[in-house]
């Protein structure tokens, strides 16, 4: 999921507006946490059977296009409320370089047969016209197509923006395509009959918790004025979770707009906040959502929120649960955390069971929001202790300890292999623009490079012990600078005094040469065997799907494509 600005329309609005991001440091102890966490309760709005409508059709409406495309005065006037920060400085960094970006020094990994290993199952999953044409039609076209992917009890439960869907692991389907709107409850994304707008839902992400036999969908809401589609500034993280996917689903909602309202906390005088970015994690006893939160009509960044709760009342249905909300402003060394991305663990042997409970993050501090200039050094391991007391006496404490690693920097953006653009070419023909605008496009469309992500830590395993991530990078090639990814393996502790420790056993950055690896994921074995999944990019390649191996006692030797693009990514 790449950072961007927030997009409800069917072509990117010029008019979004472009934060500058300078940190806003909120007061808060260097290490422990106790002074920056909130009683949160995570209540059941809904409960609600799955249920795939029929498709509409998929048709553009003139309601839906950016305000700037419109024409009309009244019309981009209503429309303005609608722009949000850009949750992200890198572009701005980038904007800024005089000269070729720093890079890391790197392995070249060759692209080949991985010896071993053999991809069994492939499985086309969701597209831009099952998003587009669910609940009858009444959705925008969204991009981009944020997933969320998660396995249980023979059922592939997949997610992007916004829709959802059941599979079985051989890739046929157990469902139709149902709307996250629906399913959590809300009006429709876009009624075409009546003009309304319902809440924006984006960022989906989904975990299969094997102890409880749970499958849990995480989203974050952004509530609109239902007449003019402006946002209003709330928002919520909403959990929905199922024993069978294909069943029924309980929904809770969570306001995190935390600016007093709706029982939030007032976490900087700049709210109303987004909780944007959400990523989930679990241990033995809790569900963990953590995001970034940034003022939703103005510059600035307050810092990472970590929201805990009782995994088991949560997967039993129970009507509420009451859990924690931590804010890391100022516990990274003064500094506000910035992604702190909860880890995942393959069995529940994996756990980590000390110090009453313990949940682990990881997450790096070179990105402007944590007072950085996207030159890293450390990568920084968090624990949250006590964590069996949740959904009684919530009694937790959040601790973290810097880890000095190589340096990482801000990647470039990632070229593509030259190819057919239909879209670009469309919107610059006159006809053919009209057709899909209405009007002639003034914009000049081309194939153009892609986001490669700005230095925030991806995907987070802890398993055996170890806490395992990823991040991009910016890699020195022989071919030249390209995006490239840095990645680690730690053990981390927690100390007698409520502290953390960690040794750093693995840390490795590579590269394709002549091309770029984006976005981490990695997936951990209880043996320890780790495979990392990426895009792969550049002069040889349209966007793949790719991955390499390794563990804590080996380096990653060859990439392997899963599969190959047929194309360059040819949208907005």
């Amino acid at each position: 999921m790449q950072p961007r600005p927030l997009r409800r329309a069917l072509l990117a609005a010029p008019a979004v507006l472009l934060a500058a991001l300078a940190p806003v440091a909120l007061p808060g102890s260097a290490h422990a946490a106790n002074s920056n966490t909130t009683l949160r309760t995570l209540t059941r709005a809904t409960t609600i059977a799955f249920h795939a409508g029929t498709p509409g059709s998929a048709a553009p409406s003139a309601h839906e296009l950016a305000p700037d495309l419109q024409g009309s005065t009244a019309t981009a006037a209503a429309g303005a409320g609608k722009a949000v920060a850009n949750r992200s400085g890198a572009s701005r960094a980038r904007a800024l370089r005089t000269g070729p970006p720093p890079a890391a020094a790197a392995t070249a990994l060759p692209v080949g047969s991985v010896t071993g290993t053999t991809v069994n199952q492939r499985i086309n999953g969701l597209n831009v016209l099952d998003q587009r044409t669910a609940n009858a039609g009444n959705q925008f076209t969204v991009e981009p197509p944020d997933q969320a992917l998660c396995v249980g009890n023979g059922h592939v439960v997949e997610a992007v923006n916004d829709v959802l869907r059941v599979f079985n692991t051989d890739g046929s389907t157990q469902t139709g395509v149902e709307d996250l709107n629906t399913l959590l409850g809300y009006p429709a994304q876009f009624n075409r009959t009546t003009g309304a707008e319902g809440p924006f839902v984006t960022d989906p992400v989904c975990l299969f918790d094997a102890p409880t036999q749970t499958f849990f969908l995480t989203t974050l809401t952004l509530i609109v004025d239902p007449v003019t589609g402006a946002f209003t500034g709330k928002n919520t993280l909403d959990v929905a979770t199922a024993k069978d996917p294909t069943g029924s689903w309980s929904v809770y909602h969570l306001a995190v707009q935390n600016d007093g309202s709706d029982g939030t906390p007032v976490d900087s005088p700049a709210c109303p906040c987004i909780g944007d970015y959400p990523h989930i994690g679990a241990d033995a006893n809790g569900f963990y959502i953590t995001t970034n939160e940034y003022p939703f009509f103005a510059n600035g960044f307050v810092a990472a929120q970590v929201y805990a709760f009782s995994k088991a009342q949560l997967a039993a249905g129970q009507q509420s649960t009451r859990g924690v909300q931590v804010n890391t402003a100022g516990l990274d060394n003064g500094k506000p955390g910035f992604t702190v991305w909860p880890a995942l663990s393959p069995t529940p042997a994996d756990y980590d069971l000390g110090s009453g409970g313990t949940e682990w993050f990881l997450s790096s501090n070179a990105a402007e929001e944590a007072g950085g200039n996207y030159h890293g050094t450390q990568v920084v391991a968090w624990a949250l202790t006590g964590t069996s007391t949740l959904g009684a006496g919530n009694t937790v404490t959040l601790a973290n300890n810097a880890q000095g690693v190589a340096d990482y920097f801000l990647p470039p953006l990632a070229d593509q292999k030259a190819g057919p653009v239909p879209l670009a070419t469309c919107l610059n023909t006159t006809s053919c623009a009209k057709l899909l605008l209405g009007k002639p496009n003034r914009f000049k469309e081309s194939e153009s490079s892609l986001d490669a992500g700005d230095t925030r830590m991806q995907q987070v395993t802890y398993a055996g012990g170890r806490l395992y991530g990823a991040l991009d990078t910016a890699v020195a090639l022989p071919s030249g600078v390209k995006a490239g990814i840095a990645y680690y393996v730690l053990v981390p502790s927690t100390t007698a005094t409520g502290g953390v420790a960690t040794s750093l056993v693995r840390q490795g950055t590579f590269g394709v040469d002549g091309n770029n690896v984006t976005y981490p994921t990695i997936g951990v074995t209880a043996a320890g065997k780790a495979l990392m999944s990426f895009t792969l990019v550049g002069a040889d390649y349209y966007p793949s799907q790719a991955f390499t191996r390794f563990s804590a006692a080996t380096a990653p030797t060859t990439v392997q494509v899963t599969t190959a693009g047929v194309g360059p990514q040819d949208g907005f």
